[in-house]
């Protein structure tokens, strides 16, 4: 499918100007300075809604990813299968004026300004690749995914990044939301935890209210050279399980 453009209203452009001003009003304190580098080397706008297609030629240039157009949620083959193709998948639609408190189901803010910068980097965007060949050499194996699902919760969409002494956000989740971001830093009810997988593959993530604990990584790089760990750890996962 194509993103179509020229069908956004002008209450979907403004949707998105409010979003994007209410998250810029803090990320600049909390977010990781590759999602902040990345926001302007992709061309990110506060005034207007992304064109995939003027990002996806900065990204390509950056590193060889892009933004593919889906409809909504769709299945773990296909969405592993776009990643190990270096294809983000994201939505089209944008929420209302009326949703802009709350929404269940994860929308373009969301997929687009929470995901999209972050892969400027190379070494993320890497992880996510690799990720991605791991996942669909056990996409039948239902207790296989659901490992990888909680690894990539608890650091694509729900991680934090030690940076220069201080803790900020990479993860999605985190910074297309204005309260789970301040929330995530300042609040001394969350756990903070170093990065490690086995505790990750151990502990079920929750969609239902801000994360319990978080899991803090050192670098990107950390996490491009665990994925031998995370290979070896998942196959003797499945080997318990069998």
């Amino acid at each position: 499918m194509q993103q179509e453009y020229d069908k956004y209203t002008s209450e979907d452009h403004q949707v998105w100007s409010i979003l994007y001003n209410r998250m810029m009003e803090i990320l600049p304190k909390y977010a990781t300075k590759s999602y902040l580098n990345g926001m302007g080397q992709v061309g990110f706008e506060s005034h207007r809604i992304p064109d995939f297609k003027e990002c996806n030629v900065k990204l390509m240039e950056i590193t060889g990813w892009t933004i593919y157009a889906v409809p909504g949620l769709i299945a773990n083959k296909g969405f592993f299968e776009h990643l190990m193709r270096k294809e983000f998948p994201a939505t089209t639609w944008l929420r209302k004026m009326s949703q802009l408190e709350y929404l269940e189901e994860p929308d373009m803010f969301h997929d687009v300004f929470g995901h999209i910068p972050l892969l400027s980097n190379p070494s993320f965007a890497k992880f996510l690749e690799e990720l991605a060949k791991i996942s669909l050499k056990h996409i039948d194996n239902e207790w296989a995914i659901e490992l990888v699902s909680r690894l990539y919760w608890y650091t694509v969409e729900f991680g934090l990044i030690e940076e220069e002494g201080a803790l900020k956000v990479y993860g999605a989740g985190i910074l297309s939301s204005s309260g789970e971001t301040q929330y995530s830093i300042d609040s001394d009810i969350p756990k903070r935890l170093p990065y490690d997988i086995q505790t990750i593959f151990d502990t079920p993530y929750i969609k239902d209210k801000y994360q319990e604990q978080y899991f803090v990584i050192d670098s990107y790089e950390q996490l491009y050279t665990s994925i031998p760990e995370i290979e070896k750890l998942l196959e003797a996962a499945l080997n318990v399980s069998a």
